[in-house]
């Protein structure tokens, strides 16, 4: 049995601070509207046990996951809605057992899984530790909607390094879905860690270069803030390209989130 590694740790810990947050909700609040165009705080949660149960699936059965990408690809642009809107239906109860249910199966496939085996998803197969943290970026970034619906303010934890390394690993790609060459040369990417330590990434001597808080720049690649609200920098036309079109999630280019105080 493999050991378990920290970012499958840090998936479940994660996991368990939303859960936190949403636990006592009323009916009334799981009804409460999120920053994502008609999506309420149960459609959130509804998205990620969604999600988990395909990120279990793609682990244990390989096959069946295959059949249930195939769906999604008949249907790209309705998809998503879909399997949100199927759990948000249910009785807040009866969801957020769901949820719990499959963020606990996943968590005990993703420790089970054979050293060095990849799992079949909807871009590039992934390893174990590729697909925690996909998930705790998604777990991460649809969190802030929850709690950005319920008016709390949730403070960074270093459980973000995972989203700003997929941030950084993820620069081709948001590219590529935007139709564009990736760069050529390698970026340097320093980042602030909530603790005030340095998250660097890339030569030192790179002249494309982004600099700034490890937070803003989640935000950024999750697309739950506008670059325009957030205070990072880029030193070369390439890097402040990339900084317009990050995306650290597969799928389609996303829409982002307009600047703060920007006309609805």
């Amino acid at each position: 049995m493999p050991e378990p590694t920290p970012v499958v740790d840090d998936l479940r810990d994660e996991g368990r601070e939303l859960d936190a947050l949403v636990t006592d909700l009323s009916p009334e609040q799981w009804s409460l509207p999120t920053p994502a165009p008609r999506w309420t705080i149960a459609h959130q949660i509804a998205h990620l046990a969604w999600t988990d149960r395909a990120a279990l699936l793609a682990v244990t059965d390989p096959d069946g996951f295959r059949a249930l990408a195939g769906q999604a690809l008949a249907a790209p642009d309705t998809f998503v809605d879909e399997g949100a809107e199927e759990g948000a239906a249910l009785p807040p109860a009866a969801l957020l057992a769901a949820w719990r249910e499959g963020r606990e199966a996943l968590d005990r496939a993703l420790r089970a899984g054979a050293p060095g085996a990849r799992f079949p998803w909807y871009g590039p197969p992934m390893s174990a530790a590729s697909m925690a943290t996909a998930r705790l970026m998604e777990t991460w970034a649809h969190g802030l909607d929850v709690a950005d619906a319920l008016g709390v303010a949730r403070a960074p934890t270093d459980r973000i390094r995972h989203i700003a390394r997929l941030g950084v690993r993820t620069r081709d790609f948001a590219h590529t879905v935007h139709g564009l060459p990736a760069p050529a040369e390698p970026f340097r990417v320093e980042l602030t860690g909530p603790a005030g330590d340095l998250w660097a990434y890339g030569p030192e001597d790179a002249p494309q270069r982004v600099t700034g808080p490890a937070l803003d720049f989640c935000l950024l690649v999750t697309q739950r803030a506008n670059r325009a609200d957030l205070a990072l920098r880029a030193e070369g036309p390439d890097a402040d390209r990339w900084l317009d079109l990050a995306q650290a999630f597969a799928g389609p280019p996303g829409t982002g989130r307009p600047p703060k105080g920007a006309a609805p």
